[in-house]
């Protein structure tokens, strides 16, 4: 039997399309492409076909598919289609496979096609999406395969300016033609009728004709006429694949049903396994297989030729005996020592029932798939510690099933089984996991209770107890109670543990931070990070000691600093995965920028992650971020947007940057004293607040002496200039005293503060003027202005102006300032230095780790320089690059 030859008939025009995407992909510009159409159209085919120029054109090629069987082990395709390992966690591996295409991407072009993907993981369909939104700057085309069926919510979400490709049903004519290239003869006018009844979907009628051949059905003449001499035509597509599968040997089928329970893929040495069988017993069979086209050469190993082809090998198997199958597939495998993913992917697919050895091999392998497949993990723990199997090993189990479900987000779930857990022992473990999941539902008093009763048990280790005197401390701070948080973070330094002594530290230097005193804080954060170091478990909290550290540094107006410390935290959460930390790390960053007055670099890590993946407060802060910036430049319609997404409701917590936004938006719209009230609501919890609850309240008519008294406070805290900034500016605003406020704004000069310095000036300024002092108002009105421009505070500016008028003060001649928004002149500091590092040829992730950006951010940066140059790829920057630079030469 010969194998089959699916020649491309009648897909010239899509044929073309693939490969005009190939020939951009040499000029350096990728695309994304869908390529739809329903099983056995010819989708696999045609995409081969374009991979095989792409190939020949020295290109590399990197495919992948999804598998109903691995769908619930995240990014499985990405990892066959990139030859990539597993990071700590999912998200660790999803952000390695994005710097692993840039890298790729940055030696040559690279055509990277993910096959059924309705099939695919949600992760490997979020990298997909991801990676859509980069070929505008990567030599990457991204081609995505797919079925119309089954339908899902995220893959059809790709569509949204994706380009498609539908593959239609072969029109009459090709169907002839194929049926004539698979014959060696023109089809009579009954072979090409009976044609007709494959619908004009290739593969059946491959399978069809071959059945046919197979049979004697059909005869070649000497004029090459192939005539349909007799009946007996398999009724459907499965019939025809099954007619195929019925010449093959007995032992061969044996060995083919047993492939099938490994996927669509599968690697040979697994097969051997499976089978008890050495892989070169395994050979004649295999080789059977593959000559009469149901195997072909797969991503992993073997391929079947088409998923209907395994299917109809799967579905042989009576439905009881598949669950037990798998779980002998299972165990085979585990004493293989194959990976986690593969002993993971057949004890999915089995029955409910979990023999002995399952448990004590979720016991050793829990944290791994907990870490990388939690969804897969709650299915699998789920049934294990209810089974009479768990035994003694339950309250483990349980522990595994609570981080899991908090993982996926459940935590009502992940609670419900932490408190089953600990009726199994007093697990530390369980209790973080408790303590976690009330933090987050906003339930920390009942941590408290849970923790006391633990504590009080007996023949607890001493690092057991350091670590629930820690728990306790971190609720006392969730409720507010810090001097009791303070207080039991004290006490669980004593034991010595070095995972509790740093959380410890790291509560205590919170509450100073809390408590204003910056000095304090910063050596508490050295002191926690030195005791984390090198140590496994702390490596989150060694990523939120960093992100805090940054943030004492910009309190103490160490900005420059600061924002280096935030750069490298943040990249450091990049490189792990922990998207958490890295949302926590880019908001502090972000307010950082914003306090510099580096606003365009500030806007650009907002949107970077979408809002679902991030802590609430840290996405309402964001945007809060991002609504200030667009307020003060004048685009009411960019704060509206930040400001929707953000919500107003902020829980009863106060977060200073969508407090001023929300504050400023009311004030543009002549509602002072709403935009007052906004604020007076705050300033205890945000010192930022300060200056313009002041000023607002002077304007009003109200007592402002508590929020001075404060300013006032405040201040005493030694070498913090924006403090003592805040202090006079508030004093000044109250007595009406011009000198103070200039004083104030030299102060926030030091501080590297310029919007607040700028503020002080203008109501110098608008107070020199109402006394008469033109010359003092105008000076103040300069300066102002001048730090308005560089901010691009456009409304700033123009409010200052339109009130100096009303007292006769007009700006004299002056060039119009005006932000370039195309062209060179407009590319940012942090463009430019990027684009510099575009033209030499590095990669976005080797661009980040010069200048300590997230791969994310540096993407970005180069869509923004595309878009300001107006040109179509990484190439393209370089060769306008070079022009600018002769030009600049010529010009000199």
């Amino acid at each position: 039997m010969r194998a089959v030859t699916l020649r491309l008939v009648g897909r010239e025009r899509e044929l073309g399309r693939l490969l005009a995407l190939v020939d951009d992909l040499a000029q350096g510009r990728g695309a994304a492409l869908l390529v739809e159409g329903e099983a056995g159209i010819g989708k696999t085919a045609l995409v081969k076909a374009a991979c095989e120029v792409a190939a020949a054109r020295g290109f590399r090629v990197c495919r992948g598919a999804g598998d109903e069987l691995g769908r619930p082990l995240p990014l499985l395709p990405l990892l066959d289609a990139l030859a990539a390992g597993r990071s700590e966690s999912s998200a660790a591996t999803a952000e390695r496979l994005l710097a692993r295409v840039d890298d790729l991407c940055a030696i040559g072009p690279v055509v990277l096609v993910l096959d059924d993907l309705q099939w695919a993981d949600k992760a490997s369909v979020a990298v997909w999406r991801w990676l859509a939104e980069l070929v505008d700057q990567l030599p990457l085309l991204l081609v995505g395969v797919l079925r119309p069926l089954p339908r899902r919510d995220d893959v059809a979400a790709l569509r949204k300016g994706v380009e498609r490709l539908p593959l239609p049903r072969l029109d009459p004519v090709a169907v002839v033609e194929l049926v004539g290239a698979l014959t060696g003869g023109t089809p009579d006018e009954a072979l090409a009728r009976l044609a007709e009844d494959a619908g004009g979907n290739p593969l059946y009628l491959v399978e069809l004709v071959e059945a046919l051949l197979r049979g004697g059905a059909v005869e070649v003449d000497a004029t090459r006429i192939a005539r349909l001499v007799q009946l007996g035509v398999p009724p459907s597509l499965s019939a025809a694949i099954a007619d195929r599968i019925g010449f093959l040997g007995a032992d061969v089928r044996r060995v083919l049903v047993a492939a099938a329970l490994l996927g669509v893929d599968f690697p040979v040495a697994d097969l051997a396994a499976v089978l008890g069988r050495r892989v070169v017993e395994l050979l004649p069979a295999l080789q059977e297989a593959t000559v009469a086209g149901v195997l072909v050469d797969g991503t992993a190993g073997l391929s079947f030729r088409h998923p209907l082809v395994r299917t109809a090998l799967y579905d042989e198997v009576p439905e009881a005996a598949r669950g037990a199958w798998h779980v002998e597939a299972a165990r085979a495998l585990a004493d293989s020592g194959a990976g986690v993913d593969r002993v993971t992917r057949q004890l999915l697919a089995a029955d409910d029932r979990v023999p002995d050895w399952v448990a004590d091999w979720l016991v050793v392998h829990g944290s791994m798939l907990v870490a990388h497949a939690p969804e897969a993990a709650v299915d699998l723990f789920g049934r294990v510690v209810t089974s009479p199997s768990a035994g003694e090993r339950r309250g483990v189990l349980l522990a595994h099933l609570a981080e899991a479900r908090f993982r996926c987000g459940d935590h009502h779930g992940a609670e419900s089984v932490a408190l089953a857990g600990l009726e199994h022992g007093a697990l530390v473990d369980l209790h973080w996991t408790l303590a976690q999941c009330r933090s987050m539902t906003g339930r920390s008093a009942e941590t408290l209770a849970e923790v006391e009763r633990a504590l009080a048990l007996p023949q607890l280790t001493s690092s057991d107890r350091a670590r629930l005197l820690v728990l306790a401390a971190r609720a006392h701070w969730d409720i507010g109670q810090l001097d009791d948080a303070e207080r039991l973070a004290a006490a669980a330094l004593v034991d010595g543990d070095r995972r509790a002594t740093s959380w410890a530290l790291h509560v205590r230097s919170i509450v100073a931070m809390v408590r204003g005193r910056m000095t304090e804080a910063l050596p508490l954060f050295d002191r926690a990070l030195a005791v984390a170091m090198g140590e496994p478990a702390t490596s989150d909290l060694r990523l939120l000691l960093q992100i805090n550290q940054a943030v004492t540094l910009g309190e103490l107006d160490r900005g420059a600093e600061a924002i280096a410390s935030a750069q490298v935290v943040r990249h450091a959460a990049e490189q792990v995965g922990n998207l958490v930390r890295l949302a926590q790390a880019q908001s502090a960053l972000g307010q950082l920028l914003l306090d510099a007055g580096r606003w365009d670099e500030a806007l650009v890590d907002v949107d970077l992650l979408p809002d679902d993946l991030k802590h609430p407060l840290v996405s309402r802060c964001d945007h809060g971020v991002a609504a200030l910036v667009h307020l003060h430049r004048g685009d009411s319609a960019g704060a509206r947007r930040h400001l929707a997404a953000a919500g107003a409701d902020l829980g009863g917590h106060v977060v200073g940057p969508l407090s001023l936004a929300l504050s400023l938006e009311l004030e543009q719209a002549g509602k002072a004293r709403e935009a007052w009230a906004v604020l007076d609501a705050g300033w205890e919890s945000v010192e930022d607040l300060l200056p313009d609850t002041v000023r607002l309240a002077v304007e009003l008519g109200e007592d402002a002496s508590a929020a001075v008294a404060r300013a006032e406070a405040l201040a005493a805290e030694p070498a913090v200039p924006h403090r003592r900034a805040s202090a006079l500016h508030c004093r000044a605003l109250v007595a009406g005293d011009p000198d103070g406020l200039l004083a104030a704004a030299e102060e926030y000069r030091v501080a590297g503060r310029p919007l607040y310095r700028a503020a002080a000036l203008s109501s110098a300024a608008l107070l020199f003027a109402a006394a008469g002092d033109r010359s003092a108002a105008r000076d103040a009105m300069g300066r102002a202005v001048e730090v308005q421009e560089e901010l691009g505070a456009e409304w700033d500016t123009t409010r200052l102006l339109a009130r100096l008028r009303e007292h006769g003060i007009r700006r004299g001649p002056h060039a119009k300032h005006r932000r370039a928004t195309h062209g060179w002149d407009s590319l940012t500091p942090m463009e430019l230095k990027v684009t510099d590092l575009v033209v030499t040829g590095l990669s976005n992730r080797q661009i980040g780790e010069r200048l300590f950006l997230s791969g994310r951010t540096v993407a970005t940066h180069v869509s923004h320089v595309l878009a300001k140059l107006g040109v179509r790829s990484r190439t393209d920057i370089a060769r306008e690059a070079i022009r600018h630079r002769r030009s600049a030469q010529d010009a000199g």
